[in-house]
């Protein structure tokens, strides 16, 4: 594929003018330390467009990032990181759950979930609330190079049945498996 212009736009917490813009947003959720920063670095061939950190937690705010000048990957801050003061938490949550059920809403929520260690009871709350508010959403396994070919039946049908889902993409950002195929859906997704 070719080269993805891609450019940090601003850091948002509550309202702001970027989210009634116009333009598509393509949201990434995920438990903290679940590799949604390294991803979205994947999928426009950046190593340090998004901050990564070995500390979860550290995204506090949904991360805009302007993609072909077209529209947006928003970084959604991780959920479910117990180490963080509980009141940090509490914020945290209630601004994923705002950005969730607000509108505009997202034209695709990506949903990323560790392929090895399958969805978590966080993963399952966050899919329910995008089927009550009407979400388009894809699954993402990362870091699937940690999954052996053996165990890769199984592990799916766990993600499938855990999520409700029939499908899922396994990705990782290692090996680049999966990153052309989400990467062709996601700008299909965000022109219509």
């Amino acid at each position: 594929m070719s080269q993805i212009e891609a450019v940090f736009v601003k850091g948002v917490i509550g309202s702001d003018p970027i989210l009634e813009d116009g333009k598509p947003q393509i949201a990434f959720f995920g438990r903290s330390n679940v590799g949604k920063s390294s991803v979205i670095n994947s999928l426009v061939q950046r190593r340090d467009l998004v901050k990564t950190s070995s500390t979860p937690g550290r995204t506090q705010q949904l991360n805009f990032f302007l993609i072909n000048r077209s529209l947006y990957f928003v970084d959604v801050p991780g959920y479910g990181y117990a180490k963080l003061p509980k009141e940090v938490r509490e914020k945290i949550r209630g601004h994923i759950l705002w950005y969730i059920t607000g509108a505009p809403r997202p034209r695709c929520s990506v949903l990323i979930v560790d392929a090895k260690v399958g969805p978590t009871a966080y993963d399952i709350e966050t899919i329910e609330l995008f089927r009550q508010h009407g979400h388009v959403v894809i699954v993402v396994a990362n870091k699937a190079d940690k999954v052996s070919s053996t165990a890769r039946e199984a592990q799916g049908e766990k993600i499938r049945s855990a999520l409700g889902i029939s499908d899922f993409v396994w990705y990782s950002t290692r090996t680049k498996e999966g990153r052309d195929s989400l990467l062709r859906t996601l700008l299909e997704l965000a022109r219509h």
